[in-house]
């Protein structure tokens, strides 16, 4: 199995949960974009530190298991985790009755 179908997976189930919390509640535009630098800041934390790990030899990939595309030294598969991340949490806290999105009673 390769990186990019295991990725594959999580983020259907994210973007499956994040549907249903779409359905469910109404999100405002201050939560998507807070959801979006929040998404941005990982991504940049991944490529950089993702990057020193790959470069400090901790550890590497098989190349038979990557698709070969980079950022750097990063496989672009690493970035599916935080991607999945961003996706799935927020929706998780809607689901899971957390404070309504976009409220404004903080």
């Amino acid at each position: 199995m390769t990186y990019l179908i295991l990725n594959a997976v999580f983020l259907v189930v994210a973007a499956l949960v994040a549907a249903v919390a779409l359905l469910r509640r109404a999100i405002s535009v201050r939560f998507v974009l807070s959801v979006s630098v929040a998404l941005l800041l990982t991504l940049l934390l991944t490529a950089v530190f993702d990057n020193l790990m790959i470069g400090a030899g901790l550890f590497s990939y098989d190349p038979e298991h990557i698709s070969g595309l980079f950022i750097g030294l990063a496989p672009i598969e690493d970035f599916a985790y935080p991607l999945a991340a961003a996706i799935l949490l927020p929706a998780l806290w809607v689901l899971s009755g957390g404070t309504r999105l976009g409220s404004t009673d903080d």
